[in-house]
């Protein structure tokens, strides 16, 4: 099982990541709960008023969906890589919303024609994180604010360890985002990171839970035996707790304000 491939090694690693999120769309909202609970409290920081919005990652449109809802005299943008996710998106939430295929690492946007981006667990798909906060920077006018959660190193590190010690994605650490955020031209910068864990009842539930939103990009040569599921069941046993077996997230919120 693999989560990723090594992203120096996989030149068409974009298009892998929107082709296994288009085709998890349906499934998305149904399994994305974790996904959900952790955007939860990236909304708590919204602040009163915005005018000018980002979703960005936005998926299916839940968060876009919201956001028009609390904002409902702005104009609500909803990018996202896979061509999938919004059209799944368009399907539920309708065209009141502008929905838009695009790259986090070159946004289709001009520059400060912005006042928020809401993202949730986007930006760990982005092979480094310093081209998605440039942007960030430049699409946001002064006194803008980017809200984003990521993910760091340890997270789905007991499915790691199920499968034999490897196969998640390389996350990148809190201060390579904090780092970023300063050289992108972010003076105000706020991170805090925090530990969350859910539980699932079986193995079979714990994948539903991973490769139902989109998260598996698997090599193509990549086969799974009876063996292989037996072992990795095995050592997943092993970390059981009395709520069912644990997946952990390591999550970095970022609270970005560019200045006036």
């Amino acid at each position: 099982m693999n989560l990723s491939l090594p992203r120096e090694a996989a030149p068409d690693w974009r298009q892998r990541v929107a082709r296994a999120f288009s085709r998890a769309a349906p499934s998305y909202a149904a399994l994305a709960t974790a996904q959900q609970s952790m955007g939860e409290r990236l909304w708590a920081h919204l602040p009163e008023q915005a005018s000018s919005i980002l979703d960005l990652g936005c998926g299916p449109g839940h968060w876009s969906a919201r956001l028009a809802e609390r904002y409902p005299q702005a104009r609500v943008l909803g990018l996202d890589l896979a061509p999938g996710m919004l059209r799944e998106a368009r399907r539920q939430h309708g065209s009141a919303i502008h929905w838009l295929g695009g790259d986090a690492t070159a946004l289709p946007l001009a520059e400060e024609s912005l006042e928020l981006v809401f993202s949730n667990l986007a930006l760990q798909w982005c092979s480094t994180p310093e081209p998605a906060l440039r942007e960030l920077y430049r699409v946001l006018w002064p006194g803008g604010r980017a809200l984003v959660n990521t993910l760091g190193p340890g997270t789905l590190a007991e499915v790691a360890e199920a499968w034999g010690g490897g196969g998640v994605l390389n996350f990148h650490c809190p201060e390579r985002y904090r780092h970023a955020a300063v050289q992108a031209g972010f003076h105000r910068i706020h991170l805090q990171t925090s530990a969350e864990r859910f539980h699932y009842p079986t193995l079979e539930a714990v994948m539903a839970s991973i490769k139902g939103v989109g998260a598996q990009v698997a090599r193509p040569a990549a086969r799974l035996t009876r063996r292989d599921l037996l072992s990795a069941r095995q050592r997943f046993e092993t970390l059981r707790e009395p709520a069912g077996l644990p997946v952990s997230y390591r999550l970095i919120t970022l609270i970005l304000e560019r200045f006036r």
